[in-house]
């Protein structure tokens, strides 16, 4: 498959899944974020790391406002992502978020922690990154939502020594599934994959 076909498929998943998800009922939404936060807790390295850089969920992604708050109970310390546009191409960095803390809005109207005040973390720094995405499959494939941020923001994983931290872990409801993606070269593959039904090992 040609690059102008693989864009074309991957738009055209883009629109179903994201519809898809947004057709969700809010107390569908709210079952699955509790839900899967009951996965996330069954993987050691969950319950070990640190330092978890996490996502404020959109268009009916699924949240992670339980995962945050269970993070924060037992001391972990988390980050959040926040668009720099100080850059010829706009950076996605994360930033340190303390409970309480208020938030504002960016440019798409996601919630991100003051960048002025609150320190940010080297992601290689990070012990574990739970990402948000559009689609996946069984490979560790992610489709997201077509700004190239989280690929931009780990392109380090690409070398050829790539850092094992942090841990990669797509966040999605089970219905975001697709048997294969069509991938890009400069697609970061996840290590784990966690649903509202399920946490499996990607690969």
């Amino acid at each position: 498959m040609d690059a102008s076909s693989k864009n074309q498929l991957r738009q055209r998943l883009r629109q179903r899944l994201r519809q898809q998800r947004r057709a969700l009922p809010a107390a569908i939404q709210r079952r699955a974020a509790k839900r899967l936060l009951q996965q996330l807790r069954k993987l050691p390295e969950f319950r070990r790391a640190r330092h978890i850089a996490l996502y404020s969920a959109s268009d009916g992604e699924i949240s992670t406002t339980d995962v945050l708050r269970y993070c924060q109970r037992r001391g972990k310390v988390c980050y959040l992502p926040v668009i720099h546009r100080d850059t010829k191409h706009a950076q996605m960095r994360f930033h340190r978020h303390a409970p309480g803390q208020t938030l504002h809005n960016n440019a798409f109207n996601i919630p991100e922690p003051n960048a002025l005040r609150r320190r940010q973390i080297d992601p290689i720094r990070l012990d574990m990154m739970l990402l948000p995405l559009v689609g996946f499959d069984r490979r560790g494939n992610r489709l997201g939502m077509g700004g190239g941020y989280y690929d931009r923001a780990l392109a380090f994983k690409q070398r050829r020594n790539a850092a094992s931290k942090p841990l990669l872990i797509g966040l999605a409801h089970h219905l975001q599934e697709v048997e294969r993606l069509p991938t890009q070269h400069w697609d970061i593959p996840l290590d784990w994959v966690a649903t509202d039904r399920e946490i499996f090992a990607a690969g």
